[in-house]
């Protein structure tokens, strides 16, 4: 499992403590490190079931500087995946990836609600 996030994201450290209090093993990567590639987002839209733009970090100071809420209606998917892969701070956090599991494919979880974790995990 991987939880992809950034460390200094307050609902980042309650998604990581959530999975410690628990006990379930993952590894962490920091978006703002290491972005996503155009792939990457391609696959984990394809897994979520969830538009692309479900990934944009709405809040977030990059996503308002650039004025998306304004442009994201004109934007191609493709356009939308190449803008999330050029800047790790416009991707929504965390992004959970699970592991495949009895041949099936592995899911992937935007931001963190609890409930949603707890059944999945």
């Amino acid at each position: 499992m991987k939880l992809i996030c950034y460390s200094k994201c307050g609902t980042c450290r309650k998604a990581k403590k959530w999975l410690e209090e628990r006990q379930i093993p993952f590894q962490e990567r920091d978006i703002k490190e290491e972005n996503p590639t155009e792939e990457e987002l391609r696959e984990w839209i394809r897994a979520s079931g969830i538009p692309a733009k479900k990934f944009f970090n709405t809040s977030g100071l990059k996503y308002k500087e650039l004025k998306l809420k304004d442009r994201m209606p004109e934007m191609t998917e493709e356009e939308q995946i190449a803008l999330l892969a050029s800047d790790g701070m416009l991707v929504k956090r965390p992004v959970l990836l699970t592991d495949e599991k009895d041949g099936r494919p592995g899911r992937v979880l935007v931001g963190f609600q609890e409930a949603q974790w707890e059944e999945l995990l």
